[in-house]
């Protein structure tokens, strides 16, 4: 039986992940756990988590690491027919060392298979068929083939139809010339996107500009800029609907990584249901908290049931302590 098109089709690498079982640092551990990451697939899991059909496309080795990968996608409801293994090159791997001052991570993913993506997939139907097509800035400097699917899948619109949700996702150590080739080629690729996602710390970092009302005139025209401020809250800037900010929820954090791909996550799937704009950011904000509660790439989200009911508190009722709900 042919399956329905995805709701959103989301583009990049995916790495086999290892850490310590024992939350330990990496030089002191016995025992490692394996699991699976990657800011794209991150994204489908989570909006397949939420009741959309979401799917991953990317590279993946013809090694045990890409067959993890894949399994593991399957078995958390994303369709995963737009992933070619490739025979030559490796999965990338990256590995997560626990310490005082937080989780360094270290990638093993130079001339891995994803690296060999290229213009030619933005061709797939997969893409042409779902109603959001999700990016990001990562895969941009994976390679220059990478760079140049992004290319046309955003600037030149290679795939027609589909929202272009692009999410900035600066790691400055993938990028070989720093900010002097990162700057212009996120800011190019974020303009001409129908959805745009960047904290606003990254924001200052690339582009010298802190206060979120100016991220949203640098980006224009973007039409949906959503500026994320870390434990402050977020606010989405729309041409159509105006502006709309949500304060974070307040918890206490676990781990950071994975929150960000979460919020996206929320949001786009508050996007796909045709949610108001607060409605959008408190379902971004509820997966992001799923995240921060975790030292996992991929957390279980609460079920709807559980989390709907937040989305049509009033404000006071949002923004009170986790003892008065």
């Amino acid at each position: 039986m042919t399956r329905p098109p995805a709701d959103i089709v989301c583009l990049g690498e995916t790495m086999a992940v290892i850490g310590p079982a024992d939350g330990r640092p990496l030089a002191a551990a016995r025992h490692l756990a394996l699991g699976i990451g990657g800011a794209e697939s991150n994204v489908a899991c989570a909006v397949a988590g939420l009741g959309h059909r979401a799917a991953w496309a990317g590279h993946v080795g013809d090694d045990p690491f890409g067959t993890r990968i894949r399994t593991e996608l399957a078995a958390r409801g994303v369709d995963i027919g737009a992933v070619t293994v490739d025979p030559d090159r490796p999965t990338g791997l990256y590995a997560k060392d626990p310490g005082p001052a937080g989780t360094r991570t270290h990638y093993y993913r130079r001339h891995s298979a994803a690296t060999r993506m290229g213009p030619g997939l933005a061709a797939h139907p997969a893409l042409r068929a779902a109603r959001i097509v999700h990016l990001t800035g990562i895969t941009a400097a994976l390679s220059d083939s990478c760079a140049a699917l992004l290319d046309a899948l955003v600037v030149r619109r290679a795939a027609p139809g589909p929202l272009i949700s692009f999410d900035i996702n600066h790691r400055p150590a993938l990028w070989r010339d720093g900010p002097r080739r990162a700057a212009p080629t996120l800011l190019a690729l974020a303009r001409a996107a129908d959805v745009v996602f960047t904290g606003r710390d990254e924001a200052e970092a690339l582009w010298g500009t802190a206060r979120p009302e100016d991220i949203r005139d640098l980006l224009a025209p973007a039409p949906l800029v959503v500026v994320k401020d870390a434990e402050h809250g977020a606010t989405a800037y729309s041409t159509r609907e105006g502006t709309a900010f949500v304060p974070a929820r307040r918890l206490r954090v676990v781990e950071p990584v994975g929150a960000g791909d979460a919020f996206a996550a929320g949001y786009l799937a508050g996007l796909l249901e045709e949610r108001a704009p607060v409605a959008r950011l408190r379902l971004g904000h509820l997966a992001a908290a799923a995240a921060l509660r975790t030292s996992a790439d991929l957390p279980t989200l609460p079920p709807r049931t559980e989390l709907d009911p937040w989305l049509t508190l009033d404000d006071a009722a949002w923004s009170a302590p986790d003892d008065q709900h």
